[in-house]
């Protein structure tokens, strides 16, 4: 008997939760390392996706080299890890991921290195009530580092777990994380000024998938995307038809393509809107769930959001400054 997709789909999502489970309870278990770290510096530090890696470096200093495996324009959600992804977290001394089921094809690699090294997830002081819950999905939507605010905790998490593991140069952690935390609350307070800007009737932000949850939560913008949680998910000819129905309803000036996801489906938008005599421009393209191109600002955490903040606000009628809040953009037009 062949199981149905819907079955299959289900029990993958099972087999991922189970695996995330077992993966924080390893991370408990006296048997993993806790000692304090007697190593040289920099020590090393993986991390899966570079929102979670940025924060790490952020925190470290000089102190630890990071390097995360999930690059710019990959998307972690089906990201499957190689020899050398694993070789990459073997060789660390303490990882970092982002958890809530972002990098689910990796939960069984991060479960067989979490016996031999600290493992984190910078997601784990989330106050439940805090988390956006998708019962179609069947978990919560893990890209909480949309909204500034929620990613400071992450930010707590680390500093707290770098403090553990070299408690000799634990009051450097903290300082630099209370530093890095000074700029995420002017990134925040920029954004939510920005947003405001825009015309009420016209705060619609729609994407490739459903990626922007938590910022339109924080910064007050209705949010639509084409796919769901995941870009596992496919987008029907339905969900596509309902959203040209909101565009042309609306009179919706801009739809978004995402650096990490496809964008047909955002094309299939702008061609139905179209064919009903509703124009519809690319606003942009978001960095959703990779952040830019290395070395650059938008291949930081906080010129991602920066990124996406003033793309957004511009696009839709609302005032912010083409190089955004640092005036260090190099793209938003």
């Amino acid at each position: 008997m062949i199981a149905s997709p819907r079955r299959m789909a289900i029990g993958g999502r099972l087999q991922i939760v189970l695996l995330a489970a077992t993966l924080l309870v390893l991370n408990m278990l006296p048997g993993v390392s806790r000692a304090a770290y007697e190593g040289g510096y920099p020590y090393r530090i993986g991390a899966t996706v570079g929102m979670v890696g940025d924060i790490a470096r952020a925190v470290a200093g000089d102190k630890g080299e990071v390097t995360f495996v999930i690059g710019a324009g990959v998307d972690p959600h089906i990201y499957n890890p190689t020899r050398s992804d694993v070789a990459t977290l073997l060789r660390s001394d303490i990882i970092f991921y982002a958890g809530l089921l972002l990098e689910g094809q990796m939960a069984d690699v991060l479960v067989k290195v979490a016996r031999k090294r600290p493992v984190y997830a910078v997601t784990e002081l989330l106050d439940p009530e805090y988390l956006i819950h998708d019962p179609e999905a069947g978990h919560s939507d893990p890209h909480v580092w949309m909204d500034v605010s929620g990613w400071m905790k992450a930010v707590e998490v680390v500093a707290d777990a770098l403090a553990e593991f070299d408690p000799a140069n634990a009051d450097s952690y903290r300082t630099n994380a209370r530093h890095y935390l000074k700029t995420l609350e002017a990134l925040d307070a920029y954004a939510r000024e920005a947003m405001a800007s825009i015309p009420a009737e016209q705060r619609v932000l729609v994407t490739a998938h459903d990626a922007f949850g938590y910022m339109g939560r924080a910064y007050g913008i209705e949010v639509m995307g084409i796919q769901g949680l995941s870009t596992e998910s496919e987008a029907g000819l339905k969900d596509i038809n309902r959203i040209v129905d909101d565009l042309v309803g609306r009179r919706i000036p801009a739809v978004f393509v995402e650096s990490s996801v496809s964008d047909k489906n955002v094309k299939a938008l702008i061609e139905g809107a179209g064919s009903r005599g509703h124009t519809v421009k690319i606003g942009g393209e978001l960095f959703s769930d990779a952040m830019g191109t290395a070395g650059t600002y938008e291949g930081t955490y906080i010129g991602m959001i920066d990124h996406n903040v003033t793309v957004i606000v511009r696009a839709l009628g609302g005032q912010a400054p083409p190089a955004g809040m640092q005036g260090r953009l190099s793209h938003t037009e």
